[in-house]
């Protein structure tokens, strides 16, 4: 059986994939489009508190430890990214299912997200966490290039008086 928190990332992730112009959807929304999916026989309620908070990555856990939703506004939701707040207790938790922990009809959406939601240019691991400030290591390098860094920056500050 499909776990709750992979029921409930497959609802928003095919209401992403299905309405690339919108950038959140509602509680409600998330909720309709897993009962719609019929993922299990009758909608479980988990579903919904899945999305309101168990998921939620800025939340403090209760009880699990999942950053797989971002809260973009009051009951608001959308599916999360690497750079979003995450609650100091969640650390480390899962951003996304496993290839496991999806059924195999639903294995597409994983590459989807890895892809597309997250973008072609960075591919990465669902839970690899990445700092924007530190992918700027080495840039500006051909500045100084034939100069020592210290000599560099003694000639730019010789240009402040």
């Amino acid at each position: 059986m499909v776990k709750v928190a992979t029921e409930t990332w497959i609802a928003l992730a095919l209401l992403h994939r299905e309405h690339p112009e919108r950038s959140d959807f509602t509680i409600s929304e998330i909720v309709e489009r897993a009962e719609r999916e019929k993922l299990t026989p009758r909608l479980r309620p988990g579903v919904r508190v899945h999305a309101t908070s168990h998921c939620v990555a800025e939340l403090a856990p209760s009880p699990a430890c999942l950053c797989m939703l971002h809260a973009s506004g009051p009951g608001r939701r959308r599916l999360f990214r690497a750079g979003d707040p995450i609650h100091p207790a969640r650390a480390g938790g899962k951003t996304a299912p496993g290839e496991v922990d999806l059924p195999e009809a639903y294995r597409a959406l994983l590459t989807w997200y890895e892809r597309e939601y997250l973008g072609a240019a960075r591919l990465e691991s669902p839970g690899e966490a990445h700092d924007p400030l530190l992918e700027l290591r080495g840039s500006g390098r051909e500045l100084w290039a034939d100069e020592h860094a210290d000599e560099y920056i003694e000639r730019l500050r010789s240009d402040w008086s």
